[in-house]
């Protein structure tokens, strides 16, 4: 019998798609449901073997169920909560891939209410700029973060299930408080998605974009690449996390004032010494990262 019976995963794109093909090659689940707003991408994910069943009904779908993975944007955790509850049954743990916990554990609270210990918040630190069922990938989780950011509701059997489903990924599960979360995730997540987005969005507003674009090559391609995500799960992310953006963008706001200086003055050698601290920082993180640079 299979570690876990049934799974439900409510979005089955990149995230969603790519856990269940995970769970499926590793040999440790048996049924694998799908739940999303696009019966397109359902059929599609039945057709790529990735799920056996699709429903609109969460009665059916938690019906027996042993986990169920939320892989939708953070903005409709409140009401797919909600609709769960009515129907779930005492032995089905939830959890997320949610790139914000403070609210998504809001949104929990709010509509699970004395139910929320069966919700085990989590982050898959992983995925793409492309998005969609056709592109995911059982291999997408191998040596990379999973953070799962436990409540005090959860007892310890729940957060383990969590933890070694991801663990089956082939994921390294790390733990943090969600407001820790939070304040590391707009550092180095949210953040430059934002500037990358900056950066595009005003070249394509000049009167020379197409020129510009012409000229454009790896190094803009490579800077740009998390521009090409997914405007709405984006947009529900900086929203999430406003206060601790905010603070990001206006380190990196002063950081370049200082930098605009160093140009501004001709000073070279502090310009200099700022991207050789910036390269060995780099460096030194790349040789101890614990995880594959691959999306």
């Amino acid at each position: 019998m299979p570690e876990f019976n049934k799974i439900v995963i409510c979005g089955v794109g990149l995230i969603g798609g790519s856990f269940a093909r995970a769970l499926r090659e590793a040999g440790v689940v048996g049924e694998v449901v799908g739940v999303g707003r696009s019966p397109e991408t359902l059929l599609a994910a039945m057709e790529l073997g990735v799920i056996e069943s699709h429903t609109s009904d969460w009665k059916i779908a938690l019906s027996g169920a042993d986990l169920v993975l939320l892989a939708t944007p953070v903005g409709q955790m409140e009401t797919i909560l909600g609709a769960m509850l009515p129907y779930l049954e005492p032995q089905t743990v939830i959890t997320d891939g949610g790139s914000t916990k403070q609210n998504v554990v809001a949104a929990a609270r709010s509509a699970l209410g004395n139910r929320v210990g069966q919700f085990v918040p989590g982050h898959p630190i992983a995925g793409g700029e492309k998005s969609g069922v056709a592109v995911s990938d059982a291999h997408l989780y191998r040596s990379r973060r999973v953070v799962l950011t436990p409540l005090p509701e959860n007892t310890p059997e729940a957060v383990e299930k969590v933890r070694q489903a991801w663990r089956h990924c082939g994921a390294l599960v790390s733990e943090l408080t969600a407001k820790e979360h939070d304040q590391v995730f707009a550092a180095v997540s949210h953040l430059p998605h934002l500037l990358a987005d900056a950066l595009v969005h005003e070249l394509t507003e000049r009167d020379n974009s197409e020129l510009l674009f012409g000229f454009a090559a790896s190094g803009f391609r490579d800077f740009t690449r998390i521009a090409n995500s997914n405007p709405e799960m984006w947009r529900d992310i900086c929203v999430a996390n406003q206060a601790a953006l905010l603070s990001e963008m206006d380190a990196y706001l002063a950081e370049l004032q200082t930098l605009r200086g160093l140009l501004a003055t001709g000073d070279a050698s502090g310009l200099e010494q700022v991207f050789s601290h910036a390269r060995n920082a780099r460096t030194s993180w790349l040789a101890t990262a614990s995880f594959t640079l691959s999306s």
